[in-house]
């Protein structure tokens, strides 16, 4: 029948034979924060949260803070991806009881899931690999996980970034996150594919340049691996006085202009050139950089920054990579010195722009939390005529964007998202959907939902529907019934 495929079994092994036309494949978002230049968050919003459907995604052992600690459902970066297949809503989730999922977008049932060996934090990315006939290395999910339980970090192979077939759930290869000079071995960033090359910096402070494409594996190890092109260390010497052994990156790279932009926890923000292939942008910020930064129309980009290993305050700065050290920096806008669990101040999730869903001389905002709960708008194209901020350095002068609006929910390491005129802002005490105008200058609050539950992944919102996993252990689907 047309538009399934065929399951022919043979004795210990089956073989999965698919019609080339059969399947009809559309990428809604397809990595985190939705495209190459993270500046992407679904394309329709719905008015109310109310839940119509929740899917408990387990829960698994992992040790943090000097304990194995139990995780439940899915945390930071944890957003889905949303895949039309034949017209039908697919979402692909790594979650905390160490499965990757596919999972059926109208009903919340699972279609199949992939074991990692710990639990996923970060988002995957989406890949076609287009000249491949054989449908399941066609469709390619990149996903990373920590670095596994059994594992010792100082193991000589910690397979924690994997390719897996999207129509299948199959693994495809395993890349190693090698020992360095970083305590990590993890991978949360969300890779970028261009032209069939793919690009990521892993937590081990690695910047890895890669051949994604499952035909030009080898085996190495007793494993599949993708072929290296590249790596290139993202820390320096003196980083390493300064950080220590906390030179990690946790980022998605983002691209645009043929240069590929990472945010690292060692301070910079590097940028490899594709052509020269090679380092053509190091801007540094002295501080760690948790999360990623999207592009404007303007051709900026708008860095989160937390509070730590610097004498200033964390926040939210906007830089022009055309230009380089302090010249670069359009505006900053500092958060408050206020210290939330174990972080001290600043942005640990991402910012998100509005720049893909307005035109021309529309108002352009960037939208960000930081982790006492403050969310806050800003006119990112807009400077404040009368105000200054202090830097991170605690002593050079930036201007400081127009802001519009500052409204205090609770404390957060989420990643707020603006869909057209909405705002859905997951905070450690449930989710809040504001509805903004930015014409009339008003912002007001539509709905809020699980108040019970902290929220660390980002939600994704489309068809009218938000999707959006908690630590209670569910993934919900929110919308109007």
């Amino acid at each position: 029948m047309k538009n399934l495929f065929t399951v022919f079994f043979i004795t210990f092994s089956f073989n999965v034979i698919f019609s080339q036309n059969a399947y009809d494949i559309k990428v809604v978002s397809g990595t985190f924060l939705g495209n190459e230049q993270r500046n992407y968050y679904g394309n329709e919003a719905p008015d109310r949260l109310d839940i119509i459907w929740k899917l408990d995604l387990g829960e698994g052992v992992s040790p943090a803070y000097g304990y194995d600690k139990v995780w439940k459902g899915a945390g930071w970066t944890g957003q889905p991806l949303f895949i039309r297949e034949n017209g039908k809503g697919f979402l692909i989730l790594g979650a905390f009881d160490y499965n990757l999922k596919k999972i059926d977008a109208q009903t919340g049932k699972i279609v199949w899931e992939y074991k990692f060996d710990d639990i996923l934090k970060g988002t995957a990315t989406f890949w076609e690999n287009k000249n491949e006939t054989d449908l399941e290395k066609r469709y390619i999910i990149m996903q990373g996980s920590r670095f596994g339980v059994k594992n010792k970090i100082t193991d000589e192979f910690i397979p924690s970034f994997r390719a897996i077939s999207y129509l299948t759930g199959k693994e495809l290869w395993r890349l190693n996150s090698k020992k360095t000079d970083c305590y990590s071995r993890d991978v949360d960033g969300s890779a970028v594919v261009v032209n069939d090359t793919a690009y990521l910096c892993l937590e081990n402070g690695i910047f890895t340049v890669f051949n994604p494409n499952p035909d030009s594996v080898r085996m190495k190890d007793g494993m599949l691996q993708p072929q290296i092109y590249k790596e290139i260390q993202y820390y320096n010497a003196e980083d390493l006085k300064t950080h220590g052994d906390d030179v990690v990156s946790e980022s998605s790279p983002t691209y645009f202009n043929g240069i590929v932009y990472t945010t690292s926890g060692s301070g910079h923000v590097y940028g490899h050139g594709i052509s020269a292939d090679t380092t053509v942008f190091d801007f540094f910020t002295g501080t760690d950089i948790n999360g990623s930064a999207p592009v404007t129309d303007d051709s900026c980009l708008i860095l989160p920054i937390e509070k730590q290993y610097t004498a200033g305050q964390g926040g939210v700065m906007k830089i022009n990579p055309q230009k380089t050290g302090n010249d670069a920096v359009v505006w900053y806008y500092p958060t408050e010195n206020k210290t939330w669990y174990h972080w001290e101040g600043g942005i640990i999730g991402s910012a998100s722009v509005n720049d893909a869903y307005v035109e021309g001389d529309s108002v352009k905002v960037a939208v960000f939390i930081d982790v006492t709960g403050h969310l806050v708008v800003v006119e990112h194209n807009k400077i404040d005529s009368e105000d200054f901020s202090i830097g991170t350095d605690g002593k050079s002068v930036f201007r400081k964007p127009k802001v519009l609006f500052d409204y205090l929910l609770r404390g957060t390491i989420s990643t707020p998202i603006i869909v057209k005129d909405k705002i859905i802002a997951a905070t450690d005490a449930g989710v809040y959907l504001f509805k903004i105008d930015l014409k009339k200058k008003t912002l007001v609050l539509l709905d809020s939902a699980v108040k019970d539950s902290d929220f660390d992944a980002t939600p994704i919102a489309v068809d009218g529907r938000i999707y959006l996993a908690g630590r209670n252990g569910y993934l919900y689907c929110f919308g109007k019934k």
